[in-house]
């Protein structure tokens, strides 16, 4: 038997997936791995809906992130699906990184989602507190070894525990050393230079939806879906004045909450078009031209018909 010397052998290739309650940090970790803005980031809960995948590529390994919508007690059918969408990833990686937010005790929507960990048995699972620049060492300590308890208590033997600040970078690098072991060995899944395997329109569509989320008053967060109509470059312009057109379509459910959307004499709307049209620019390397309406779909989210075609 011939035995292989070249660094092939031990590449290591995988899938890993956070989780934790809605707003603990997953999406902001996703980016500060992969070091560009993939994952929809937003102060609200529950705005993570596609598995926005990051790829953070080593000359050693290749760590494919899966960000999964916060797992939580489902209140509608988009609710259920979500939750299923979850169970269902889980399922498939090679390693769940369990995120919880070290500002904040572990609370009954932590215990929930651990009590689901421990049922799925052989994938390893990694505890990361998050948002570490937030407390103390003292209260750093208190949240570990809660965290410690937790996994005895309910039978999930940790890989490891770990704390982080995506925020100041910190141990962000020390995290995918770790998470790097537990994957399976193989080849890269993805060429080289591939941040996301998330359809262009798709990005578009979640970078539209963020501008939008923001500042919003509360009653909005789930009430917004984003549909990229289409994305052509614009005929007759000179090579090196390329000019994308990207129409896209805003839904709401009531008609009530159109005027929050635009805004008085149409300002916020437009301010909504500025804010995401720079990340778009930034995420293509070309000029856009984004041309937002905004649309009613009565209560799209318990309507299996307008979920399937919200994309859901």
């Amino acid at each position: 038997m011939s035995v292989r010397t070249d660094s092939s052998a031990s590449h290591r290739a995988g899938f890993a997936c956070f989780v934790g309650r809605p707003n603990a940090g997953k999406s902001t970790l996703t980016n500060a791995l992969v070091g560009t803005k993939v994952a929809i980031t937003s102060n609200r809960p529950q705005t993570t809906r596609h598995t926005v995948r990051g790829i953070v590529h080593r000359p050693e390994a290749q760590l494919v992130l899966v960000d999964t919508p916060g797992l939580h007690k489902p209140r509608t059918l988009l609710g259920e699906r979500l939750n299923d969408v979850v169970r269902t990833t889980w399922a498939e990686v090679d390693v769940i990184g369990f995120c919880l937010p070290a500002d904040q005790k572990i609370g009954p929507g932590d215990r929930y989602i651990a009590t689901e960990l421990a049922g799925i048995k052989k994938t390893p699972k990694v505890a990361i507190v998050t948002k570490t620049d937030l407390v103390d060492s003292k209260a750093l300590a208190a949240q570990l070894i809660a965290i410690d308890r937790l996994g005895q208590e309910l039978g999930i033997e940790w890989a490891e525990i770990i704390p982080v600040s995506a925020v100041g970078d910190t141990q962000v690098s020390l995290l995918a050393d770790l998470l790097v072991p537990l994957l399976p060995e193989g080849p890269a899944l993805y060429p080289e230079g591939d941040l996301t395997d998330e359809p262009e329109q798709v990005m578009v569509a979640e970078l539209i939806r963020e501008a939008a989320l923001e500042g919003v008053r509360d009653e909005l967060p789930h009430s917004i879906a984003v549909v990229v109509e289409e994305m052509l470059p614009r005929e007759d312009r000179p090579a090196d004045k390329p000019l994308l057109d990207v129409h896209a379509n805003l839904y709401i459910e009531r008609p009530s909450q159109k005027g929050i959307i635009i805004g008085p004499k149409g300002k916020r709307l437009k301010e909504v078009g500025t804010k995401s049209r720079k990340h778009i620019e930034a995420l293509l390397g070309t000029p856009v031209f984004l041309d937002l309406h905004v649309k009613v779909a009565k209560d799209w989210q318990r309507d299996p018909k307008q979920l399937r075609k919200l994309g859901f």
